[in-house]
């Protein structure tokens, strides 16, 4: 399959199938003619989604009328001829062509004339329709409506650096198995391999590539020595601070980047609970856990119903990393823009409610219930933190003495972009006797 129809099939997988990014993706390159042509496919469906708020705005400035909705897959090669034109390097008559021979593998030799039309007509037309763009919030912005009303009301004064920070690629960052090597040996394992990076900041293990690779070559990657993970979501375990002896659950774990953070950091607890609903999903814990060499008791359950799982052995730690908008997350997941919708914050505010009212009771007195997000909007994080508080008076919040993020009335706030890292809630929560 060629790279332009490959990426088209990812589109339709998102768009009309309800896909996210990542596993459509996965679906389709192996089905790549070239496998050479598997990081343009990415560059490709990745930018798509990332500018599909402004892409579509273009297009329907181009069209005479919108097209029906069977023609799907052409509005779709539509938008992937116009990001091409629009964000690459890949010259206008080239992106043109390739785009409109595509209608052909469609079984839809009709519109071949039309595609051709419309692909011209913008390059003519890309000095009015810049005008036209930027008296547009949602389309400049390159974000929805709502999500941009959202940010705009939450952050004032940093809702700007959020939507540029949404609209970039993020880094690549790993984390170094603490039990097998230092981050400064590591980084210079990587120099050795031609591979550069620098410290991430504010993490025990944190690293950022300067340049993004495949995990194959990274060195010791398959043996467990480094995992990627986001600098933000490394602060987890250290906020968590579980120690020797101590048994800690580790709720909604998947994909089980934190829950084998925590066993690098402390290889002495009593015993790590990995819970997640999903038991796909939980098999992922599995495979990190096995290629890290490191050993959970993995649990599929509901961490909003532990009747269903918990044997009743109080946790000393409880880490509750709650299903939320991923509205920080937005520059690794740009589908988000297209999957999200503003109903959706009321029911995810509630499920993390739920979580937090089941899961209190299973904490021992004195311990530390840790909640996170990777959200950036206020009713699933500082609001959700204080209604709790409001609820719950054996629940005391103990601020975070940090360096990085925006302390909050409850909580510590990351935005998506500073220090490098993505945007991230943290409360710490203590079970008063």
């Amino acid at each position: 399959m060629n790279v332009r129809l490959a990426s088209l099939q990812v589109l339709q997988q998102i768009v009309q199938q309800g896909q996210n990014l990542d596993n459509a993706l996965e679906s389709v390159i192996p089905q790549l003619e070239q496998p050479r042509d598997q990081g343009l496919l990415q560059h490709l469906c990745y930018g798509v989604m990332r500018w599909y708020p402004q892409l579509e705005f273009l297009l329907a400035q181009l069209l005479h009328k919108p097209l029906k909705k069977k023609d799907t897959d052409l509005r779709l090669l539509l938008l992937l001829g116009l990001y091409q034109l629009r964000f690459t390097r890949i010259p206008a008559h080239a992106a043109v062509d390739e785009t409109v021979a595509l209608t052909k593998r469609l079984n839809k030799d009709w519109a071949r004339g039309m595609v051709n039309a419309v692909l011209r007509n913008y390059t003519r037309r890309h000095n009015e329709l810049e005008q036209r763009l930027e008296q547009d919030p949602s389309a400049h912005s390159a974000h929805p409506a709502w999500l941009l009303g959202a940010l705009q009301q939450a952050w004032p004064d940093h809702w700007p650096a959020i939507v540029a920070a949404n609209n970039t690629q993020a880094p690549m960052s790993l984390r170094v198995n603490g039990r097998r090597g230092s981050r400064d040996a590591y980084i210079k394992r990587l120099l050795d391999a031609g591979l550069t990076a620098r410290p991430a900041a504010h993490t025990e293990s944190g690293m950022i590539l300067h340049e993004p690779c495949p995990v194959e070559q990274l060195p010791g990657f398959a043996t467990g020595e480094v995992s990627v993970q986001d600098g933000a979501a490394q602060l987890a375990a250290s906020l968590l601070d579980a120690q020797p002896g101590e048994r800690v659950l580790d709720a909604c774990a998947a994909p089980g980047g934190k829950t084998a953070h925590l066993l690098e950091r402390q290889p002495d607890l009593q015993d790590l609970i990995a819970l997640d609903r999903d038991a796909d999903r939980l098999q992922r814990v599995q495979d990190n856990l096995t290629r890290l060499e490191l050993a959970a008791t993995l649990i599929a359950g509901d961490a909003a119903r532990p009747d269903s799982w918990w044997d009743g052995q109080p946790f000393d730690r409880i880490l509750l990393d709650a299903p939320c908008s991923a509205t920080g997350v937005i520059r690794r997941h740009p589908d988000i823009k297209l999957h999200r919708r503003q109903s959706d914050i009321a029911a995810l505010a509630a499920t993390q409610h739920a979580m937090l009212l089941a899961l209190w009771p299973l904490l021992k007195p004195g311990g530390t219930l840790l909640y996170a997000t990777c959200s950036v909007l206020p009713e699933e994080n500082r609001q959700q933190v204080e209604c709790f508080l409001a609820a719950e008076n054996t629940a005391r919040h103990v601020p975070l003495a940090a360096s990085w993020g925006h302390p909050l009335s409850a909580g510590q706030q990351i935005l998506p972009g500073e220090d490098e890292m993505d945007g991230f809630y943290y409360a710490r929560l203590v079970k008063t006797n």
